[in-house]
């Protein structure tokens, strides 16, 4: 009786071997899937949208659409001034010495500002660098928000995924659970390997809560990005790919002085001071006034007409011209240095997201050729020896953790190169 049930025993654990072979090719199968699909059209489907829902990238949009409309603003002559004139003779009542004096008279007159030379041209300058301004505002938001929307879904990929794996590796644990429990059954185990294959079933658990939790947060900022609102339904994650970066280093510093929004956006602004120190020059020249004036005066009278030329002298330019140039030369210089440290910034902070790029590609290759396999074979080889008592259930659960653990820091490898693909482009927009 007590061989038959040691064959039966072994029959049970041969199967439940077979079964936890199984499984455990399948998590692995599930990633070279995901490895070969293509995430471009879910996610271009999601920026698409984020680009056109995204309230800041609205809100810039309409910021720059503002603006254009000032340059014509700015070029036009200031409004005219229409007078209209009564002057009475003898009392204040209306045509009061019209018939009885020859100094009444009623006028009506036009009056216009006329601003120095070259200064409406400036100040409509101005305005349309402003408005080149709010344009490079409107395409950092757009970037923006394809990041935040690319860095979302690559954290959800990477929740979604790694859920999935702990899922499908507890279902592996609790077979090894079985095996375990099967040979302490027979007295070839002991029960701690039991509570132990159970503890970590229950740790497993702990860890798909804490997915789930995360999982609810990010498509919260997902949405949020998406401009739709944050009870509404979740958004489904495809598939993800390592992106095609083509870009060497020796590009970069080109391809963040052409690109960066940042820097077109100081450089624009570079542009409206030198403007704006050409406008404070001309502070020097006077305005001027020109106006008309007709006058119907008594009865039998000639009537009156008056043409008036005015300046306005810049007669303290000391104490407002001067100065005035003095702070535009400054804010220039300032602008200037600003265009530079945007340009040592950016392209520091996209030589950093390239070479993270570069190093998750040598890493990504070692987890496919090397660890990964070796953390399957190990694991293999370990469930083998555990089977015949030629090691401890601690040995057993140490490689099953150890390819767990893996299998996670592959999916968050490729989830954080794709994060810095993703940083990279709202630098410098799309790569090569």
């Amino acid at each position: 009786m007590g061989k038959m049930a040691g064959r039966v025993s072994k029959r049970r654990t041969l199967l439940m071997l077979a079964v936890g072979a199984a499984l455990a090719a399948a998590p692995r199968a599930m990633a070279q899937a995901d490895r070969s699909g293509n995430q471009s059209a879910t996610l271009n489907r999601l920026i698409e949208e984020g680009l056109a829902h995204n309230p800041r990238v609205v809100a810039a949009r309409a910021h720059w659409e503002a603006l254009r409309r000032g340059p014509l603003q700015e070029r036009t002559l200031p409004d005219p001034q229409v007078q209209l004139q009564e002057f009475t003779v003898g009392s204040p009542k209306p045509s009061a010495g019209y018939e009885t004096s020859n100094f009444y008279y009623t006028g009506v007159g036009v009056e216009q500002d006329i601003p120095g030379p070259g200064k409406l041209r400036l100040r409509g300058a101005i305005a349309a660098q402003d408005a080149e301004v709010a344009r490079h505002q409107w395409e950092a938001a757009q970037r923006a928000a394809a990041e935040k929307i690319r860095e979302s879904y690559c954290e959800l990929f990477y929740l979604t995924r790694t859920m999935g794996l702990l899922q499908s590796e507890r279902r592996e644990l609790e077979g090894i659970a079985a095996i375990a429990e099967a040979r302490y059954r027979v007295g070839e185990g002991q029960a701690a390997d039991v509570l132990k294959a159970q503890l970590q079933a229950t740790a497993m658990l702990n860890e798909i809560a804490h997915h789930r939790r995360e999982m609810a947060q990010r498509q919260a900022e997902l949405k949020a990005a998406l401009g739709r609102d944050v009870d509404g339904p979740d958004v489904a994650i495809g598939e993800l790919e390592p992106t095609r970066v083509a870009l060497v280093e020796g590009d970069l510093g080109a391809a963040v002085s052409e690109r960066s929004t940042a820097v077109q956006m100081e450089r624009a602004a570079e542009a409206r001071s030198e403007t704006a120190l050409r406008l404070a020059r001309r502070g020097y020249l006077p305005d001027f006034t020109l106006g008309y004036a007709y006058q119907k005066t008594g009865v039998g009278q000639p009537d009156y007409f008056m043409l008036t030329v005015g300046a306005r002298i810049p007669l303290y330019f000391w104490r407002r011209q001067t100065p005035a140039v003095e702070q535009a030369a400054l804010e220039l210089e300032a602008a200037r240095a600003e265009v530079r440290a945007d340009e040592l910034d950016e392209g520091a902070a996209a030589a950093d997201e390239l070479v993270a790029i570069r190093a998750a590609d040598r890493i990504l290759r070692i987890y496919e050729q090397g660890l990964l396999p070796q953390a399957e074979s190990a694991l293999q080889t370990a469930l083998a020896a555990y089977r015949a008592s030629r090691v401890d259930f601690q040995t057993l659960l140490a490689a099953f953790n150890e390819r767990l653990n893996l299998r996670e820091e592959d999916y968050r490898e490729l989830a954080d190169r794709e994060i810095a693909v993703a940083r990279l482009e709202q630098t410098i927009g799309e790569l090569p």
